[in-house]
């Protein structure tokens, strides 16, 4: 293997696990946002929705791009991985809102994907 073969074998094979999380899709996210998510987190993703009146902690305002929780602990928030461990798992999990339901068993991992990708388009 030449050398410039192996770095772009290093290179893939480090971007592939990311690339891997982001690749949700946007049109079906949409349709599984809006039936789940936008109750409390709003059409715009603010935190804002009919149902997050009066919920303590507000529920998290997807524009600001801000996550709080390290659900894979690899010491970095809001990556895709966390982001994915909350939806399935629930923020009760991760010492969050034990408002916020578990998706896994509902969602597959490829709907949480698209949700993740509507999520990550949120943000201003």
């Amino acid at each position: 293997m030449s050398r410039h073969s192996f770095l772009v074998y290093v290179l893939a094979a480090a971007i592939a696990p990311s690339a891997a999380l982001a690749a949700g899709d946007l049109a079906k996210g949409k349709e599984t946002y809006k039936m789940i998510c936008e109750t409390c987190h709003g059409p715009a993703g603010k935190g804002d929705g009919p149902g997050a009146q009066g919920i303590q902690p507000s529920p998290r305002d997807f524009s600001k791009g801000e996550f709080k929780f390290d659900a894979n602990k690899n010491g970095k928030t809001g990556e895709d991985a966390d982001l994915k461990g909350v939806i399935s798992k629930g923020a009760a999990e991760f010492g969050g809102s034990p408002l916020m339901t578990p998706w896994a068993g509902t969602l597959s991992d490829a709907d949480i994907d698209n949700v993740i990708a509507v999520i990550r388009s949120l943000k201003k």
